[in-house]
């Protein structure tokens, strides 16, 4: 029985370490378009096409939930993949849900009009793809008013962060975190718009101050999960959990071991 969690990259471990920490009892089935990352420099029809031959693989290895860890995946594919439609018994999920559902205090399935919240001035840091998608601003704006939302993209970061250069990746943070704060002042709140960016939650946080609330997605997509399969346990699946990878799998066991902390072993997609 497993969930398939699928991302460009290594960036997707840091959800599927809290998504286990969270369900220790779900075998989750990782996969890693390595050979293709990074997606933030490519453009929505591609990034579309690759999604979609990989959630497509996971749903035949038995996964019939499927969780687009890569916020670039789920800005410019997900929803495409929802409208041209979805086969019977599979679900295709984003990880916007519940940083938006954090952020205005309200439940995905709150249809209600869009209201005041208390959160006005919001800084969202992505990969350049997710922020030409408008994708966030779009979803935010069907569930709250009056927030304004100023993004930076931050190129350089996931590419530090795979090759494991996070002095780098350190130096880059402060960089954008400073364009950010000439354009947004004094933002209330941080949204860490790629699921890379939670490795690098500390130096976002020393970088914007003390008194800025910054959201990262692991936790919140782990709570989430664990919410929608108490609901939907069949969506579970079948089949075994591991690690694939479309990139060279000794490579990227030894990148992610690095990135974790703890041994893993991928294995060839």
């Amino acid at each position: 029985m497993a969930v398939g969690i699928f991302d460009s990259g290594l960036g997707g471990l840091t959800v599927l370490n809290a998504a286990q920490q969270r369900l220790p009892d779900v075998d989750f089935l990782y996969y890693a378009d390595s050979t293709n990352a990074p997606y933030g420099v490519r453009d929505a029809e591609d990034i579309y096409q690759l999604t979609r031959n990989a959630v497509h693989d996971l749903w035949g290895r038995g996964c019939n939930l499927v969780i687009l860890a890569c916020n670039t995946a789920s800005a410019a594919a997900l929803r495409r993949m929802q409208e041209e439609g979805v086969p019977e018994g599979k679900r295709v999920l984003g990880v916007f849900v519940p940083l938006i559902e954090a952020l205005t205090e309200r439940q995905w399935g709150d249809n209600s009009p869009p209201r005041e919240v208390a959160v006005k001035h919001v800084a969202l840091f992505a990969t350049p793809a997710t922020v030409s998608s408008r994708a966030f601003q779009r979803e935010l704006a069907f569930r709250a008013i009056g927030v304004d939302v100023e993004a930076q993209a931050c190129g350089g970061v996931v590419d530090a962060i795979e090759d494991g250069d996070m002095i780098l990746a350190e130096a880059l943070v402060r960089s954008h975190v400073d364009a950010l704060k000439r354009k947004m002042p004094e933002p209330q709140a941080a949204i860490l718009g790629c699921t890379h960016y939670p490795l690098m939650a500390e130096a976002f946080q020393a970088a914007l101050g003390p008194d800025v609330q910054v959201f990262s997605q692991g936790d919140l997509v782990a709570e989430s999960l664990a919410d929608y399969l108490q609901r939907h346990p069949n969506m579970q699946g079948e089949g075994a959990g591991g690690h694939l990878t479309t990139g060279k799998p000794g490579f990227v066991s030894d990148r992610a071991t690095q990135f974790l902390r703890r041994k893993i072993s991928f294995e060839a997609a």
